[in-house]
């Protein structure tokens, strides 16, 4: 029995290029709330921009943000119920702040509940946060003035994250759990979307054999392997593939033959 649903956005429910929804999506979530099943956005993207790219139906939602760091139940952006939340230890995040900051060609985004704190940036990064990816926005001059918890730290990589992958990998892959999230973007956080999967799983008392779970890349991984039915999207790295053989091309797809059906695909 399905419970409840949760799929990694970009690259999976949001194909790489677009920035909306497809509104078919909104109904789908509807139907399977009215079913009595929840949907879940899991996402390395804040609690607010999630919200907005699921406008029609972003009260009847539940959220894991930040790439498992942080979690939220249904109801408004004011009042929805933080289920969860996993805080870098303060030291070794300044370090790590640090050193991205060191490498060149790289911006540094720092996550709190709810806030994005940018630094030592340039205009055009603000922009594209705010504006394209819809976060809310913080401009620092130094990061230690930031008051509040930081639960999640990313390095967006201009010329790819593959080199500064190995760089900051062989320092703190052992201190934060490192994942790449897409082309530029290497996240470190002390949760992984598995830890905020089973926290959520908790909290609203589902098991993780009633839970479908959707993903393309490495850091959806724990997420993945944590969920009784997990689907890898075909786009994805051949290598994890080996690892997760069960394959999908569609999100909706897949929804609307549970909801037609009742069966799941591949199983």
């Amino acid at each position: 029995m399905i419970q409840l649903i949760v799929s990694d956005i970009d690259g999976t429910l949001l194909p790489y290029g677009t920035k909306q929804l497809d509104p078919s999506v909104f109904s789908l979530i509807h139907r399977l709330f009215q079913r009595g099943i929840r949907f879940c956005p899991a996402s390395g993207r804040q609690f607010h921009s999630l919200r907005r790219l699921f406008g029609p139906v972003q009260d009847e939602l539940c959220y894991v943000c930040e790439n498992g760091a942080i979690l939220y139940g249904s109801g408004t952006e004011e009042s929805a119920q933080i289920l969860g939340k996993t805080v870098m230890e303060r030291t070794a995040a300044m370090a790590l702040i640090r050193d991205i900051l060191a490498l060149e060609g790289c911006e540094v985004l720092i996550s709190g509940a709810n806030c994005s704190y940018l630094c030592q940036c340039d205009d055009s990064f603000v922009t594209r946060m705010r504006d394209g990816t819809g976060n809310h926005v913080q401009v620092v001059r130094d990061p230690e003035k930031i008051e509040e918890d930081i639960i999640k730290i990313s390095a967006c990589c201009r010329a790819g994250a593959a080199v500064p992958e190995k760089a900051l990998g062989e320092k703190w892959s052992g201190v934060f759990n490192m994942a790449v999230a897409g082309a530029e973007w290497l996240d470190f956080t002390l949760a992984d979307k598995g830890i905020g999967l089973r926290q959520l799983c908790s909290a609203l008392n589902i098991p993780l054999e009633n839970v479908m779970a959707f993903g393309d890349n490495w850091n959806d991984l724990p997420m993945l392997e944590a969920a009784g039915h997990p689907y890898l999207m075909a786009s994805a790295d051949p290598r994890l593939a080996e690892k997760l053989p069960r394959q999908c091309t569609s999100v909706p797809q897949v929804l609307e033959q549970l909801l037609t059906t009742g069966c799941l695909p591949n199983e």
